[in-house]
């Protein structure tokens, strides 16, 4: 028989964290003033979380911190040491999101539990497999996989899932999203998420989605083989935590699902008109938008908070003392002695390939690849599902037999099929290479596109083979949801472009990044790898582009966007 999963509740303050105890939560999740995901909260002061984790560990409460940004390279040393301050504290697992802070605390501290954040994207089990090489012992899945998925990939998977249940989604893939950042100057990847999903578009809320309630398939979620059942509510108060843990406590102690009653009470302790279930149930549609109204808030405000409860009983967890953990020197490598020196190009529309020896390597999307003469690339899609991986094996093999050599992985579950099959590698913007030690691990794969987030310094700062976006309008967003509209317009009119890949919708920058007349610059950044992401460009439009970049033009008015300096 199955063993229960574990019930894991957010804790934006201490008295979040108290709150999920006595609600019945096997563990709870916090974060630091510092390399958390959600910066807004109130969060944890060192001594807080230190006071927290002995809390929970006194009421036999397993009690994980989120280290779940995208970390700059110098800020890796003072990262490194606040997780080496939460293992002296007990911490039982830290959820990191960055790989190269992976990479330096897996070193110095191989025994430590790690758990890959959901920002890493991780979807079918060719992902937990490579982490699991990692060192990582759980995969935080992707939010938008349906039961069949879910079960699938517990079944493949050779580490433990962990799967979000109840609380906000955000419309783009996780950790997919650079609106915030390109749009606003605030990185969700960094907890600064300003959501501009929330704001309004062709005059609705066409990327505003309802919150996740799967109350009403836990009996599913028992029989998936899922190990821990997660609660999304960090920036949520203590009564909101109380409510939604111990309602879930019931359920999975009962072995049932939520009777209407404890869903109006869901709803009332906080919705957006309501819930959604269509990422789950394997429908999704325009019925998983929702707004926070004035009559949700009102609920919420009326919702009568459960009574303080006192701990379950649950016994202590016996924690054996740490002693000081030793951390090596961070160093950053030498310059790579033969950096790659190139141009690639990717093509959205195959119609528009330019027969040119501009660019060494031209890529097409996978499933649009059909034979084309110039194309000697394909992009991988970035959300491949395990019930789909036997028809992309298949895509695979197709391409490799005829002749394509080069492919642009857009996930950890790639990398490991594409390197047995003989591919030569090319690792997208999608893995989010902030800092040196993840360019590091990725090299080792194959060349490293770093994150058109980072200023032309820290690209600087970043050594070996690395590439970057010098042109195009970057795709903000991955979106599952199916869309019709083709264009966005926001409130101030501003024009956001919308394509499709893979099956699903690319939310595109409203102008190109150029950076014709900077190659001085990049140069300087050691950015000799050149990519360029054509989308809605005709093929006249292309050719104009390539010019451009030959004799270093400067653009012709200020329609475009910069690698910041």
């Amino acid at each position: 028989m199955a063993s229960m999963p574990e019930l894991l509740a957010p804790c934006g303050s201490f008295d979040g964290m108290k709150a999920a105890v006595y609600a019945g939560a096997d563990a709870v999740y916090f974060g630091g003033r510092s390399f958390s995901a959600r910066m807004n909260a109130h969060n944890f002061t060192d001594e807080e979380a230190a006071r927290g984790i002995a809390f929970c560990h006194e009421n036999g409460v397993r009690a994980y911190a989120a280290l779940n940004t995208q970390i700059y390279d110098r800020d890796l040393e003072k990262a490194a040491a606040f997780a080496a301050f939460l293992v002296q504290a007990g911490v039982d697992a830290l959820i990191i999101s960055d790989i190269g802070l992976a990479k330096i605390i897996h070193e110095a501290m191989p025994a430590l539990a790690l758990h890959a954040s959901t920002q890493m994207a991780g979807h079918n089990a060719g992902a937990a497999s490579f982490l699991a090489e990692l060192g990582f012992c759980r995969m935080v899945c992707a939010r938008e996989l349906s039961f069949e998925n879910v079960k699938a990939l517990c079944e493949k998977s050779g580490i433990d899932i962990e799967m979000f249940v109840h609380g906000a989604l955000c419309v783009s893939q996780s950790g997919g999203c650079l609106m915030s950042s390109i749009v606003g100057g605030r990185s969700g990847n960094r907890g600064e998420c300003a959501q501009p999903c929330r704001l309004p578009y062709n005059g609705g809320h066409p990327l505003s989605l309802k919150d996740l309630c799967l109350a009403g398939h836990v009996t599913e979620l028992l029989a998936s083989g899922v190990k821990s059942l997660k609660i999304e509510g960090r920036m949520k108060s203590p009564a909101y935590v109380e409510g939604v843990v111990s309602i879930y406590r019931r359920l999975l102690d009962e072995k049932r699902n939520a009777s209407d009653k404890e869903q109006k009470t869901l709803r009332a302790l906080f919705s957006r008109e309501g819930f959604t279930d269509s990422y789950f149930t394997g429908c999704p549609g325009a019925s998983m938008l929702g707004v926070r109204q004035d009559a949700d808030k009102q609920k919420t405000a009326t919702a009568a908070p459960l009574a303080k409860r006192q701990s379950r009983k649950k016994p202590p967890l016996d924690i054996p003392p740490r002693g000081p953990v030793q951390l090596a020197p961070y160093r950053r490598r030498e310059e790579a002695a033969r950096p790659i020196r190139q141009r690639t190009a990717r093509f959205y529309d195959p119609s528009v390939l330019p027969d040119t020896d501009f660019f060494a390597i031209q890529f097409v999307p996978l499933d649009l690849w059909n034979g084309q003469r110039r194309a000697n690339g394909v992009l991988l899609p970035p959300v491949v599902p395990e019930t789909d991986m036997a028809a992309f094996r298949r895509a695979l093999a197709r391409v490799k037999d005829a002749g394509v050599q080069h492919v642009i992985v857009s996930n950890i579950g790639q990398i490991s099929l594409c390197r047995e099959m003989g591919f030569c590698l090319h690792m997208d913007y999608r893995f989010n290479v902030y800092n040196d030690p993840a360019a590091s691990f990725y090299e080792q794969y194959g060349d490293v596109m770093l994150s058109p987030e980072l200023t032309l310094p820290r690209m600087r700062d970043i050594k070996g083979n690395k590439a970057a976006i010098v042109y195009g309008r970057l795709p903000l967003m991955t979106i599952e949801r199916p869309m019709k509209e083709t264009l966005l317009r926001d409130r101030r009119g501003v024009r956001f472009p919308l394509i499709k890949e893979g099956g699903r919708t690319l939310l595109l920058n409203s102008v190109p990044l150029y950076m014709a007349d900077r190659a001085k610059e990049l140069k300087q950044a050691g950015l000799w790898n050149q990519h360029f992401v054509f989308t809605t460009e005709t093929k006249q439009e292309v050719l104009d582009v390539i010019e451009r970049y030959k004799n270093l033009t400067p653009p012709a008015d200020g329609s475009m966007t910069r690698i910041k300096r």
